[in-house]
């Protein structure tokens, strides 16, 4: 019996669908008995999983592990679990364990790390625990050598192609009516993920260290299915395609919307905005009444220069990116634009470049959505990395290091504790941040009344159209009275 565990990530909010086990679970089908448990839906996470590896007999756990809460928990649970039952073999896997292997696998509770997109290299590594192996080197597959006193690194695992995958998730292992939750796109929404990787190096994104430029994809016959068999059984009307870039082959886009025109939902996915602009008119038609709503748009900057420092390509640029917001106005599709503010070598000019970009984009598109973030550098991740570590940047070499609450704000892009940002700027990038939301509700907040949105918007006014940011104190006070949704922290 193995034990797949999600560890809470969506406090205060119904909990995402965890697709990584349920991709984990498709592999295993058939091949080894096991069982899910999502640490969101349960009141004791620590019992629950105690309960069931003391029933099952379970010798394997899989964890997968994100920056932030769910980092937060699986540290604490994963030495309880050791600390009682250690004939468990505990397996970390996800986006934090593939970036920052070593600092898992010297941990005590921490037996292997699955890096990468690591469906079969972890069904091959339970293969081989069930069958009483010892040659754990394989790739994907990381642990520390006792013998050796060394970590042995497997590399990333081999990127699985989806099409070769089984199309349909296991949905029967888990209580999928728990996850179906009501979003701006629709009273029923669920969640999908139709391809692995990116095809660009952007040098201040995780995903390039992860796939290495390796984009695959499902069919559009497949994702079609897929929508199609959510909508039929569980009453779907709205759909998010977490890919890391769900619009990277617009022909595939293009069938896709054909194939889903008939089935009514509203969908949102994210995009490259070089890629997105090269779409035809027939195609911006076709998706708009195929339902698409909004696409994610990685904007990040208001700097060229910037740009091309981020290794964004000499595509990206940020008259594409006021291009984009306008055509997108035309269609009635909503961009949501992230920017990543503060970067090496002058992070007082990037803020202002990009604040100022910012008030562009609003001004020909105000429905633009708007997420912030503070730079954090990705390791090995280029010259912005490089620059970061100049600064006198380092990563904690160690889980408690990472689990502080210093690190915790890092790790979900909100940390102001970096070396290279000081006061003022880092102050004014918060307060902008307090009127630009107060000003331009987000549309995404599915509760907020018009009076609400109209009290936010008087107050912030005066603040928004002088440019006088500073102690927005009304603002925050408006907050705890008239609370209202942030994009950048809360989602959508």
């Amino acid at each position: 019996m193995i034990i797949l565990y999600n560890p809470p990530s969506s406090a205060g909010r119904k909990p995402i669908l965890p697709m990584s086990l349920l991709a984990l679970g498709a592999i295993l089908e058939g091949r080894h008995d096991y069982r899910i448990i999502d640490g969101n839906l349960v009141s004791d996470p620590l019992r629950s999983l105690d309960d069931a590896i003391a029933s099952s007999g379970a010798c394997t756990l899989g964890i997968t592990v994100m920056p932030g809460p769910q980092l937060q928990n699986a540290v604490p649970i994963s030495r309880a679990i050791k600390q009682k039952h250690p004939h468990v073999r505990i397996v970390w896997g996800g986006y934090f364990p593939t970036q920052h292997y070593e600092a898992c696998v010297t941990d005590e509770a921490v037996d292997f790390v699955v890096r990468g997109h690591g469906e079969y290299a972890f069904a091959s590594l339970v293969d081989l625990l069930e069958s009483g192996g010892e040659n754990f080197r394989m790739p994907g597959i990381s642990f520390f050598d006792e013998d050796l006193a060394k970590i042995i690194d497997g590399g990333l695992a081999p990127l699985p192609h989806p099409r070769e995958l089984p199309d349909l998730f296991p949905y029967h292992r888990v209580e999928v009516e728990r996850y179906v939750r009501p979003t701006f796109l629709g009273s029923r929404t669920l969640p999908h993920h139709s391809s692995y990787g990116c095809p660009f190096f952007c040098n201040f994104c995780a995903v390039v260290n992860m796939v290495d430029g390796r984009w695959k994809a499902q069919s559009a016959e497949q994702t079609a299915r897929v929508a199609e068999y959510l909508v039929k059984t569980y009453g779907v009307n709205a759909m998010e395609f977490d890919d890391n870039n769900f619009f990277t082959h617009e022909d595939r886009i293009a069938e896709f919307c054909e194939r889903i025109g008939r089935l009514n939902i509203r969908w949102w996915g994210e995009a490259r905005i070089d890629t997105k602009q090269k779409f035809s008119e027939r195609n911006w038609s076709l998706m708009r009444a195929a339902g698409l709503k909004m696409v994610f748009l990685g904007a990040e900057s208001g700097s060229d220069e910037t740009l091309a420092r981020m290794n964004k390509g000499g595509k990206a640029s940020i008259e594409k990116t006021l291009a984009i917001a306008e055509r997108m106005k035309a269609y009635n599709i909503i961009p949501e634009m992230s920017f990543v503010l503060g970067n090496p070598p002058d992070p007082e000019k990037d803020a202002r470049q990009t604040i100022e970009f910012i008030r562009k984009v609003k001004q020909i598109n105000p429905a633009t959505e708007i997420i912030m973030y503070m730079y954090t550098p990705v390791p090995l991740a280029g010259e912005l990395y490089e620059r970061a570590r100049a600064a006198g940047f380092n990563f904690p070499e160690t889980l408690d290091g990472w689990i502080s609450p210093e690190w915790l704000e890092f790790s979900q892009r909100r940390s102001v504790h970096v070396p290279w940002m000081k006061d003022p700027i880092r102050r004014q990038i918060q307060d902008f941040q307090w009127v630009l939301n107060a000003f331009f509700p987000t549309t995404t907040d599915i509760h907020m009344r018009k009076w609400k949105r109209l009290l936010l918007r008087g107050a912030a006014a005066w603040r928004y159209h002088t440019g006088l940011y500073r102690n927005p104190l009304e603002l925050k006070a408006l907050h705890r009275i008239a609370s209202y949704q942030r994009p950048e922290t809360s989602g959508f």
